[in-house]
């Protein structure tokens, strides 16, 4: 506890509702997203007003607003962000206080599901609530447009000025951490990085191979330099892309479009990899890395596609040599105890997360931001609300 009323500074108990703000509104897929003049309600119990200062231009957002992915629209996107806490609603205050800086966490914890008290924390049943309903933990909103309700994306929407999350949807974050480390380190470090604290075993020393070497791609690749895993091996389609990926730890890289993917890896790795991180979320590359698997090894599926996409894996290869395929969500983390390690990997130097970051862009460019994502842009693009410092 950290001692402080719920009505700390910063808590307007009698205000209905504040000012408008500017956020990114999906009103229909296929559509550009629209900065609109949204209003955001006073926070209910357990919530907090965070102010944002970085918000990332991730891959997931994209899924939506092309339509292969759904969720209760209009919506507010953006789920990889930073900022401020300004204002604790009631019987918030437990974990924050006004002025703390904070990451945002897309899957928040209850702490009493059985996910939670299983210590599988990314499966807790508030995500899902907050997937279907488009709202906070509670099912409802807090953003509108006049008497229009707007939903709130993965109980997150940080593509605004401000938001309203709940308590247990933050982290705080240490001095000397700016906010675009912190807020990428909300989704694609923890995704990319966790896929290989939590999921991969006993790499020091062995192949392991990523297909992508987008931010979370390259977040494994650093994961993947941090256990000691050799050789690493990046499969990719576009070169511009490995020499960052060497930068971060990769030790061979394999351009796609040129030769055989499997014959190349088995040039490195005789016999096959133990482990092969998929994250791109495409079905011929979750089939090209089952391929590079020798056996009993394991793929880790960590990229998203459309909801009906599938692919196909040979039943005699899967159970002749004993091949694994396992599925990870976010890193297959528990964010409340990753993320102040991947922020102390980080301000150790451990982590260089500075080179992971692309272009910084006003909120006004989000558009812009995702035609640079589809083009292949290298780095992790992070939008900076007006307003912010």
């Amino acid at each position: 506890m950290n001692g402080r009323s719920p009505l700390s500074p910063g808590h307007h108990a009698g205000d209905a509702r504040r000012a408008p703000m500017k956020a990114a509104v999906l009103r229909q897929p296929g559509l550009p997203l629209r900065i609109e003049d949204v209003l955001l309600d006073e926070p209910s119990e357990g919530e907090i007003v965070v102010r944002i200062e970085a918000a990332g231009v991730c891959h997931t957002d994209y899924h939506y607003m092309t339509g292969q992915m759904t969720c209760p629209l209009p919506v507010v996107l953006g789920h990889e962000g930073a900022g401020i806490v300004e204002q604790l609603g009631p019987r918030a205050g437990s974990t924050v206080a006004v002025g703390d800086r904070v990451a945002l966490l897309w899957r928040p914890r209850c702490g009493e599901c059985d996910a939670c008290v299983s210590g599988n924390p990314v499966m807790c049943r508030l995500g899902r609530i907050q997937a279907t309903t488009g709202g906070l933990p509670d099912g409802t909103s807090r953003l509108h447009e006049g008497a229009e309700k707007l939903h709130h994306f993965l109980g997150v929407s940080c593509f605004a000025e401000r938001v309203v999350v709940s308590e247990k949807s933050v982290v705080r974050v240490p001095d000397g951490v700016p906010p675009e480390i912190a807020a990428i380190a909300g989704c694609a470090v923890i995704t990319g990085l966790g896929a290989v604290l939590n999921v991969v075993e006993e790499a020091a020393g062995k192949p392991l191979l990523v297909f992508g070497a987008g931010g979370v791609g390259l977040s494994s690749i650093m994961g993947a330099r941090l256990v000691g895993a050799d050789p690493i091996i990046v499969v990719d389609v576009d070169p511009g892309k490995f020499e960052l990926a060497r930068r971060l730890g990769a030790t061979h890289t394999i351009d796609a479009r040129n030769g055989d993917v499997l014959e190349r890896v088995l040039d490195i790795a005789p016999g096959g990899v133990p482990w092969a991180i998929e994250a791109i979320g495409r079905p011929s590359t979750l089939e090209q890395a089952f391929s590079c698997v020798g056996p009993q090894g394991t793929v880790v599926a960590i990229g998203l596609n459309s909801a009906t996409a599938t692919f196909a894996i040979p039943v005699n290869e899967l159970v002749q040599r004993q091949k694994h395929i396992v599925g990870s969500l976010y890193g297959s983390s528990n964010p409340r105890l990753d993320l102040p390690r991947i922020f102390g990997l980080y301000l150790s130097g451990r982590l260089p997360l500075d080179e992971l970051l692309g272009a910084r862009l006003p909120l006004e460019s989000v558009n812009d931001a995702y035609d640079q994502l589809a083009a292949g842009s290298i780095g992790r693009t992070v939008l900076v609300p007006g307003g912010t410092s």
